[in-house]
């Protein structure tokens, strides 16, 4: 989870998780607005992964673990090793391995930035969350996870069924 703010740019909450993602346009990284989102889409057996931002430590207890990279200190990932109550076939204990990153919610941001600069180069306030809500269906529904673009364009077109194809309101 990120929620990068750049001077004179617009606010995304993305929320990742390995193989899916869901993006919100927000006005501010308060926690009056961070929170309610986390809280509606995430499981609370969910293990919570984000960087040291000051706001998620108010929330982060609500879930089964939350851990934080520390990107001020040059921190991306970090490991961490629990010996568990289960032995290998030597008999000694075995150890899990905790790995805690955010490298996979910057991995779609690097995705979403070159898209935007290299496809569209200009979006407005107005229609980010369409762009959003639409990388979120291309990362999720990607070759990667066993989605080719037929079935993709298969699933864009089962998405729309019902529902009234026009930019302009109904008079």
């Amino acid at each position: 989870m990120a929620v990068p703010k750049i001077t004179g740019q617009n606010t995304v909450l993305t929320l990742v998780e390995r193989g899916s993602a869901r993006s919100f346009h927000i006005d501010s990284t308060t926690i009056a607005q961070v929170a309610p989102i986390i809280r509606e889409n995430i499981s609370r057996e969910s293990r919570l992964m984000t960087d040291e931002a000051n706001i998620y430590p108010e929330f982060g207890a609500d879930f089964a673990s939350h851990d934080a990279v520390n990107h001020g200190e040059k921190e991306y990932v970090r490991y961490w090793n629990e010996v568990t109550d289960k032995t290998r076939p030597d008999g000694k204990p075995q150890v899990e391995t905790t790995t805690i990153t955010t490298n996979t919610v910057e991995g779609y941001y690097s995705i979403f930035k070159r898209s935007m600069k290299g496809i569209y180069q200009h979006c407005s306030e107005k229609h980010l969350q369409r762009y959003l809500s639409e990388f979120d269906f291309r990362y999720s529904n990607r070759i990667a996870l066993g989605v080719d673009d037929g079935e993709r364009a298969d699933l864009a077109v089962k998405g729309a069924a019902g529902k009234r194809l026009t930019y302009r309101q109904a008079n």
